[in-house]
């Protein structure tokens, strides 16, 4: 029906599909939408049409929709349901999701949502809120399908077809003993190809991988990214299975942690979006702009100790952006080289070291190139080969210093256990622009007489 449909003309439809109060077409339609197809037609919907689509969408795909709209845009959508709607949505949606919203509530209107909800999802979102941020615990969820060893196939696909609705993932199926201790897996494909009559006891894989319910989020990604899994367990300290965490939640991790460093490195501070006022936006830049506004500073106070040489030999301010540019740029070439390893691997002082050796010869390779280059080019350039020797020489030191500059701090912050990403971008490029205007003027003092 709506293959050949633009969304705009979709969107089209679905506001004459409710101005004629044509339900069944505004059902057949939205049963061919995905999630967030159907929450980009909601935020197209002029306002004075929203409250009726919401009002024809049933329960599952209202929490499907709150799912996919900015934090904002949920709250608004909850004010707008009638109070049984919005509890009925509330159960309906998954439970990590909805703990993640309600974070940001308010004990008050928390408590006044959660009184709302049937006692066992409430029970269910409050036990979650309980573990730490960023923790296997706040992402898992319990809608899972679990099993006995001693199930037959059949038993367990007759299970599985009971629970299909309720679970997050069919993909595995959980084996726990009478204590609810996790002692298997069996995935859906065994299943299919097993006997009806084989127990699952002789099936399932023993040597089970999880995750605790205090790991860091980023560990369980890592995890799920090392085994290529579709959902990993989660056990508290007594191996009792209490949820699983899925991929797509994995995915939605793996987005927020790169923009939490994209922010570090540009620092640019806090979550900053589209949406951020320009006073908030402002006063989140701030301090990280001021810091460097006085470090910066330095570089002005070096610039005017060397005076006299610059008065010499006026040529030589023609390569000062050029210097100090190129080692910023190196230096944070590194520091995402770095940052980006970091995130994946645990470096022991072997690696440490080989890293270090390893940047250090990128620096040698593209401080060698690069010096030999604008050598030349100084020398064509202003016929002076002595300025060409000097600026040459200088690139090539500042370019191998900014590179273990952005390699050093990170790893440096690494070992003293700091986020490396708030070596930022701005930060590295700062210090660099000291050590190269000290190296730059450092070697045009040195041959001073051969510039004149």
């Amino acid at each position: 029906m709506i293959q050949h449909m633009t969304e705009d003309q979709i969107t089209l439809y679905i506001i004459k599909a409710l101005k004629e109060n044509r339900q069944k077409d505004l059902d057949a339609i939205l049963e061919e939408l995905q999630p967030y197809d159907i929450a980009q037609i909601y935020e197209d919907l002029p306002e004075k049409h929203r409250i009726r689509f919401l009002l024809h969408l049933k329960i599952d795909l209202l929490a499907d929709l709150i799912q996919e709209l900015s934090r904002e845009e949920q709250f608004d959508v909850l004010n707008k349901l009638g109070i049984e709607r919005k509890n009925k949505v509330l159960d309906e949606m998954d439970n990590d999701d909805l703990a993640s919203l309600l974070d940001e509530l308010s004990p008050e209107k928390m408590a006044s949502l959660l009184s709302g909800m049937k006692i066992e999802e409430s029970k269910i979102v409050q036990n979650i809120m309980n573990y730490p941020p960023e923790t296997a615990g706040r992402l898992m969820t319990n809608r899972f399908v679990w099993i006995r060893d001693y199930y037959s196939v059949r038993d367990a696909v007759g299970k599985l077809k009971t629970f299909a609705e309720f679970a997050e993932t069919i993909n595995y199926l959980y084996v726990v003993d009478q204590n609810r201790k996790l002692v298997g897996v069996v995935s859906y494909r065994d299943l299919l190809i097993a006997d009806a009559n084989e127990k699952i006891r002789n099936i399932m894989y023993e040597r089970i991988l999880s995750v605790s319910v205090t790991t860091d989020q980023e560990e369980v990604a890592r995890m799920i990214e090392r085994y290529d899994f579709l959902a990993i367990p989660v056990v508290d300290e007594d191996k009792v299975l209490m949820g699983i965490v899925t991929v797509d939640d994995i995915i939605d991790v793996v987005i927020q942690e790169a923009t939490e460093d994209i922010e570090k490195l540009s620092a640019s501070g806090k979550s900053i979006d589209f949406d951020t006022k320009a006073f908030v936006a402002a006063y989140r830049r701030l301090p990280w702009l001021i810091l460097l506004l006085f470090i910066g500073l330095i570089s002005g106070s070096i610039i005017s100790g060397y005076e006299n040489t610059l008065q010499q030999v006026v040529a030589l301010t023609y390569f000062m952006p050029m210097i100090s540019g190129m080692t910023g740029n190196t230096g944070t070439q590194s520091l995402a080289v770095v940052v980006r390893g970091l995130a994946y691997n645990d470096l022991d002082k072997k690696a440490i070291l080989k890293l270090i050796m390893r940047e250090c010869g990128v620096g040698l390779i593209i401080g060698l190139a690069c010096g030999i280059l604008i050598s030349i080019i100084a020398y064509v350039w202003l016929g002076n080969p002595i300025l060409g020797v000097v600026v040459g020489s200088s690139l090539f030191l500042t370019l191998i210093i900014g590179t273990l500059a952005g390699t050093i701090i990170p790893i440096f912050l690494y070992r003293i256990k700091i986020d490396p990403a708030v070596a930022s971008g701005p930060l590295i490029t700062t210090l660099n622009d000291i050590f190269s205007l000290i190296i730059y003027f450092g070697f045009a003092t040195m041959f001073i007489r051969y510039l004149m």
